[in-house]
C-alpha cells in the first residue's frame, strides 16, 4: 500500500508541472522534434510527447531528485527517440494549426544540430538552465555524450548574431501553445484512453466478423470508410459546414472560414458525395496535386463547403475549407481532379480568392463575400489605369492572365488582380494579388525606404496600390516569375537603403524581395537598382528569416563596376546599422549604413563585411555568390 501511495505521489507531482509548464514543455518538444515535419503532424508530436512522458517522469519523481528535471528529461527523450513510428500523430480530441512564424524560423535555424544538442539549445537559451543542469538533463533523457551536446548547442548560438544580444523574452512568440490547449487532468484521461481503445479493439473485431453483411450509407463513398462512424460522417454532404450568406460582415475573424457556400450547386449531393468520395480515395486516373508541406489526407470533421458549381460550360467545381486546407475538386470530360493548397494564417488579403478553373492564360475565381470591387493592371505599367471587372452574382469574376516575356526575351505584361474590401470590413482599402499559378493568389506589399540619418520606426507592409509602390513594383515585375505559386502566400518588396554611387549621378536603391511561405518560411532576393539600367541581383537565399518579421535587420554587399570600367565594393544596411567593417583583402570602417569603395582585386579572396548595430550586436552580410545580372 505504501509504495502505491508514493506511486500516485510520484504522478501527482508529475501532472503538476506538466501542467503548471505546459507551454514551454511543448516548445521545448517542438524543436527537438525532427524540422522536416509539416506545422501540424509537429505539432500533435509534441503534445504527445509532452503527455506520454507523465508516467516514467511520475516514476523518475517518485526515485528521488528534481521532479522537474525529471519531466522534461521523458519530454527529450521521448521527442528526440521515441516519436519515430510509422503511426501517425494523433492527440485526442485536438485538430491544431498555430501561428508560430517565429517558433518555425527558429526551428530551422537548429536544424543542423542534433535531437538532444536542440534541447540543449532550449533549456539553456529560453528555459535559463546552465551547461552543468542541462548536460544533466541531457543524461537522463539518453543522450550519449551529453556535455558534446551541450557544447554543440552553445557553439551553435554563439554563432547567431541573435545570440549576440540580451536572452529574449519570447514566451509570448516562441512557443506553440497559441492553440490555447492545455491538459485538463492528464491521470484521467490516461484511463479513459486505455477504456477507449480497448472499447474499440471490441468494436473492430465486431465488425471484422459481420463485414459481409454490413452496408454502408452511400454507395458513393470509398469502401475502406463505411464502417468507420467518425469517416462517415466526414464524408457525409448533409454534415457539411455551411456559413450563413452575412457571417463575414459580423465577425472578428475575417478569413476562409467567414465564407458562405456558393454557385449553383451547393444542393447537389451526387457532386458533392463524388467530390468527398475522391478525396478520401482519389480513383486512379484522378490528378492530385498537393502544395508543398501541405496534406492530402481525408478530412476527419465534415469540412465547411466553400463552392459548388459550374464555372464554366462542362465543368463542376467544390471546393471545401477544412482547418488550414482549402481543397478544390473538379470534373471535366470525364476527368476529375484534385488540388489541396495550404491556408495558414490566412486574413482579409490572403483569403480573398480561389481559383476555380484556368483555361491557357484565363483563369475563373471566386472572390471573398467581403470584396466590393476588382478589376486588373498591367505591373509594368504603373500610369496605367485599373481596368474593372464584373462580378457575377456568385462572387466570380474572369480573369486573362497573360505571362511570359516580351519578344526579344524582355519583360512582357504582368497582369494582377486589384480588389477593394467592402466598407463594412475596412475603409478604402485595395490590395493587389497575382497569379503565380497556384489554387490561391499571391498577395502584393510594398515597404518603401527608411530615409534620415537617425533610425526611424520601422516600417510595415503597405499594400502596394499607392504610386511609390506601384512605380518600384514594375521595375521589379519580372522577379516575380520566380515565385511558386503553390507555395508562397505573399511577396513584400522591401527598399532598405538608398546610395550614392561612385562615378555616377543619382541614387541606388537596395532591394530585399521577400515570398514568404503559407508554412512561415521564407525565400529572399537581394537587388541593387542603379539610377539608369537593369537591375543587379546580388544574392538569393531561402529558408531565412531575412527581411521579414523576425529578420529586421539586413546587410548585403556586391562588387559593382562603374561606368569607367572600375570595380568598388558596395554594402548597405537596414535602418538600425550604425557602421559597417570589412575585413579580410579589404581593410576599412566606415560609420553610417552604407559602404562604397574601390573593390581589392579580382583575384584576391572576396572581402567580408559586418555591421554593428545601434543595440551593439553585430551582423553579417548575406553571402553575395550566386549573384548576377539580369
Amino acid at each position: 500500500m505504501g509504495q502505491r501511495q508514493g506511486s500516485g505521489a510520484g504522478l501527482r507531482q508529475a501532472e503538476a508541472i506538466i501542467v503548471e509548464r505546459y507551454p514551454r514543455l511543448l516548445r521545448l518538444a517542438y524543436l527537438v522534434l525532427p524540422p522536416d515535419l509539416d506545422r501540424h503532424a509537429r505539432l500533435l508530436r509534441a503534445h504527445r510527447a509532452v503527455q506520454h512522458s507523465l508516467r516514467a517522469a511520475g516514476r523518475r519523481a517518485r526515485q528521488g531528485g528534481d521532479p522537474l528535471s525529471a519531466v522534461r528529461a521523458e519530454v527529450v527523450r521521448y521527442a528526440a527517440g521515441r516519436l519515430r513510428g510509422p503511426f501517425p500523430p494523433w492527440v485526442w480530441g485536438l485538430r491544431m494549426w498555430p501561428s508560430a512564424e517565429g517558433l518555425d524560423e527558429e526551428a530551422r535555424a537548429l536544424a543542423g544540430l542534433s535531437p538532444h544538442a536542440r534541447a540543449a539549445h532550449v533549456l539553456c537559451r529560453f528555459d535559463g538552465l546552465d551547461e552543468a543542469e542541462a548536460v544533466e538533463v541531457l543524461a537522463a533523457a539518453g543522450a550519449t555524450d551529453p556535455a558534446a551536446e551541450v557544447r554543440a548547442a552553445l557553439a551553435a548560438a554563439a554563432g547567431t548574431a541573435e545570440a549576440a544580444g540580451p536572452r529574449l523574452a519570447r514566451e509570448t512568440i516562441l512557443h506553440p501553445a497559441d492553440v490555447h490547449t492545455r491538459p485538463t487532468d492528464l491521470l484521467l484521461r490516461r484511463t479513459r484512453v486505455r477504456a477507449a481503445w480497448g472499447a474499440l479493439a471490441v468494436l473492430l473485431l465486431a465488425a471484422g466478423l459481420t463485414r459481409a453483411t454490413v452496408a454502408g450509407p452511400d454507395p458513393g463513398l470509398p469502401v475502406g470508410y463505411a464502417g468507420a462512424p467518425a469517416a462517415r460522417a466526414a464524408l457525409d454532404p448533409a454534415r457539411l459546414v455551411r456559413v450563413p450568406a452575412q457571417a463575414w460582415a459580423d465577425t472578428g475573424r475575417v478569413d476562409f472560414t467567414a465564407w458562405p457556400a456558393r454557385g449553383s450547386r451547393t444542393g447537389d449531393r451526387p457532386l458533392l458525395v463524388r467530390a468527398l468520395a475522391t478525396w478520401a480515395a482519389p480513383p486512379s486516373g484522378t490528378a492530385v496535386t498537393v502544395a508543398p508541406a501541405a496534406s492530402a489526407e481525408p478530412p476527419v470533421h465534415p469540412p465547411q463547403l466553400l463552392f459548388a458549381g459550374d464555372p464554366r460550360p462542362g465543368t463542376a467545381a467544390v471546393v471545401f475549407l477544412d482547418a488550414d486546407r482549402v481543397v478544390r475538386y473538379t470534373e471535366s470530360g470525364g476527368r476529375r481532379s484534385l488540388d489541396v493548397a495550404r491556408t495558414d494564417d490566412a486574413d482579409v488579403t490572403t483569403a480573398a480568392a480561389v481559383t476555380l478553373t484556368r483555361d491557357g492564360d484565363t483563369a475563373r475565381r471566386l472572390l471573398a463575400p467581403w470584396i466590393a470591387t476588382a478589376g486588373t493592371r498591367d505591373l509594368t505599367a504603373p500610369a496605367d489605369a485599373v481596368r474593372p471587372l464584373p462580378i457575377g452574382p456568385d462572387g466570380t469574376v474572369t480573369t486573362d492572365f497573360p505571362g511570359g516575356r516580351a519578344q526579344g526575351g524582355g519583360c512582357g505584361p504582368r497582369p494582377v488582380l486589384e480588389v477593394a474590401s467592402s466598407p463594412r470590413i475596412v475603409e478604402k482599402h485595395a490590395f493587389l494579388l497575382a497569379d503565380r499559378g497556384g489554387l490561391l493568389p499571391v498577395h502584393l506589399t510594398y515597404t518603401p525606404p527608411a530615409e534620415g540619418s537617425d533610425a526611424p520606426p520601422a516600417r510595415q507592409p503597405r499594400e502596394a496600390t499607392g504610386p511609390a509602390a506601384l512605380a518600384r513594383w514594375a521595375q521589379e515585375a519580372c522577379a516575380l516569375d520566380a515565385v511558386d505559386g503553390r507555395a508562397v502566400r505573399s511577396v513584400n518588396l522591401w527598399d532598405f537603403a538608398v546610395t550614392e554611387l561612385p562615378e555616377t549621378p543619382g541614387r541606388a536603391v537596395w532591394s530585399c524581395t521577400r515570398a514568404t511561405h503559407w508554412t512561415g518560411q521564407g525565400d529572399v532576393q537581394i537587388r541593387l537598382r542603379p539610377p539608369a539600367g537593369n537591375s543587379l541581383t546580388v544574392t538569393r537565399a531561402r529558408s531565412t528569416a531575412a527581411c521579414g518579421r523576425f529578420g529586421q535587420h539586413v546587410l548585403a554587399t556586391t562588387v559593382w563596376r562603374s561606368p569607367s570600367g572600375r570595380d568598388y565594393q558596395l554594402a548597405a544596411g537596414s535602418r538600425e546599422v550604425a557602421e559597417i567593417d570589412a575585413t579580410g583583402s579589404l581593410r576599412t570602417r566606415t560609420p553610417g549604413r552604407t559602404l562604397a569603395v574601390p573593390a581589392p582585386p579580382a583575384s584576391a579572396p572576396p572581402a567580408t563585411l559586418t555591421a554593428t548595430l545601434r543595440s551593439g550586436a553585430r551582423i553579417t552580410a548575406l553571402d553575395p555568390r550566386g549573384g548576377g545580372r539580369d
